[in-house]
């Protein structure tokens, strides 16, 4: 039979050194936590040191994306344009967009969703408004036609897409810092 007196001594003997082991768990365990927390925010500091001018990269190419794709900005870089048809005018200006946009796809790695959507809203709008004002010349006639056109539909709108896009852009950087 166990003597409880024995017991109790075991237990006066036993009792420290479990609290003693439980506070150095703790503690450790803290140390190892907290060590662990640091070495996170390193790795984040060092990643943001390359990624932030990467993702400044992105949206000054997707700024020169948009101003290149505006109806107004397509129809001064498009050369001789009066001397054109109708319809080489649009076939054209719906090349340019395209290869804008293709060179510019891989951005979409470094901004967010939400900005890429405008983008391509903004790409979208501008080709159907192009197919729509095509739709109301004459194909045969000159582009002088087809540009006024254009122009017209662009001075309707309240707010140009291609500048609500620059503004969703304005707003992520505004949020990097």
């Amino acid at each position: 039979m166990v003597d409880f007196k024995n017991f109790v001594d075991f237990f006066k003997f036993i009792a420290p050194s479990v609290i003693l082991l439980i506070a150095m768990i703790y503690i450790v365990g803290g140390f190892f936590r907290d060590n662990e927390k640091r070495e996170k925010m390193k790795i984040i500091r060092g990643n943001q040191k390359v990624i932030i001018p990467l993702r400044l990269q992105a949206y000054e190419r997707l700024v020169l994306l948009l101003e290149r794709i505006s109806p107004e900005s397509l129809l001064m870089r498009s050369p001789n344009y009066p001397n054109k048809t109708n319809d080489a005018l649009h076939a054209e200006l719906l090349n340019t967009i395209r290869t804008e946009y293709e060179h510019n796809l891989t951005q979409q790695l470094y901004v967010s969703p939400q900005v890429w959507n405008s983008v391509r809203n903004a790409k979208n709008y501008t080709i159907s408004m192009l197919n729509n004002a095509i739709k109301e010349v004459s194909g045969e006639g000159s582009a002088l036609q087809l540009s006024r056109k254009i122009l017209d539909m662009a001075k309707e709108l309240e707010m140009p897409i291609t500048e609500k896009a620059l503004n969703d852009i304005k707003r992520e950087i505004q949020q990097l810092f």
